[in-house]
């Protein structure tokens, strides 16, 4: 019988990773990168031309593999997709708990 455990919102994390919430917020990064090239069916060698990016480094982000590229760099990729980005810095009341890091897409 197999044994079936429910995770976490963070697979990450449940993989323990020490660096999970960054992996996570890569990870949502990378996939909103990898819904705008494919909805408007460019190749990889159209988006690197628009992104500013090799093609072997483009490959691997849209695989999971972006541990070689910063967060700013894929903030810089949805701008240069046509999308604005926003931070919003918002106070969570008088907690001392750490904040977090969130992709949302509008």
């Amino acid at each position: 019988m197999t044994t079936v455990e429910e995770g976490s919102t963070n697979v990450y994390a449940d993989l323990g990773f020490t660096n999970a919430d960054e992996m996570l917020v890569k990870a949502q990064l990378a996939a909103q990168i990898r819904n705008i090239i494919s909805a408007n069916q460019w190749t990889q060698t159209d988006a690197c031309k628009i992104l500013d990016l090799s093609q072997p480094k483009l490959s691997n982000l849209l695989n999971g593999k972006f541990r070689g590229i910063s967060e700013t760099k894929m903030l810089d990729c949805l701008t240069r997709l046509g999308r604005d980005v926003q931070i919003v810095i918002s106070a969570d009341g008088h907690t001392a708990k750490p904040g977090r890091v969130s992709v949302v897409a509008a």
